[in-house]
């Protein structure tokens, strides 16, 4: 289904944005073409990770599609918060519940508005040519001692990785990062 043109006013010019649903952007194209020709239209789609702690390991999964160790993650739905969505996907592929860690006054009330959980980072990664996705990284503490399963439709096994073990090179850098980050950060706030 094509996107819907919406007009965004961008560096002084009004320039055609396409649209296809609250969660994905397309790029402006160029106002000679219209969405259908422009074969050069870049996608970004909103996703949520979280990086799970507990006992100062970091819970990876080797996803099926992508062949690598990953924590928890995948698209934001429609109408669904960020926060709610970095929840859901760990209960998804891990079946474990989660209690997200995040700085300042992230999931209080003032008044009749909501803070919403802040995420540690937000990354924009390139998924295929012409595909990005707006990657918003969680940190989470495990809710208790269950154990995790694989959910075979997205991994094959899993593993908790302690920060030694984030050194290996098998595990994409930013992983890696960011998986000492969460350690460092849930024990912080235990």
């Amino acid at each position: 289904m094509p996107g819907r043109a919406k007009w965004r006013y961008s560096d002084g010019d009004l320039l055609p944005l396409l649209v296809d649903g609250p969660s994905r952007i397309i790029r402006p194209w160029p106002s000679s073409l219209d969405a259908e020709s422009n074969p050069l239209a870049l996608t970004r789609d909103f996703t949520a990770t979280t990086f799970v702690v507990r006992d100062n390991a970091t819970l990876l999964l080797w996803h099926n599609k992508i062949k690598m160790w990953l924590p928890p993650g995948g698209h934001i739905h429609d109408g669904e918060l960020p926060e709610e969505a970095a929840v859901r996907e760990v209960r998804e592929e891990t079946g474990l519940g989660v209690e997200l860690v995040a700085p300042g006054d992230s999931g209080s009330n003032w008044g009749h508005v909501r803070v919403l959980h802040t995420p540690q980072c937000i990354l924009l990664e390139d998924i295929e040519p012409g595909h990005q996705h707006i990657d918003l990284i969680y940190f989470a503490r495990a809710r208790d001692d269950a154990e995790p399963k694989v959910n075979p439709r997205e991994a094959s096994r899993l593993r908790w990785v302690d920060a030694d073990g984030l050194e290996s090179e098998e595990i994409a850098k930013d992983v890696r990062i960011l998986g000492v980050r969460s350690i460092d950060v849930v024990g912080a706030c235990s």
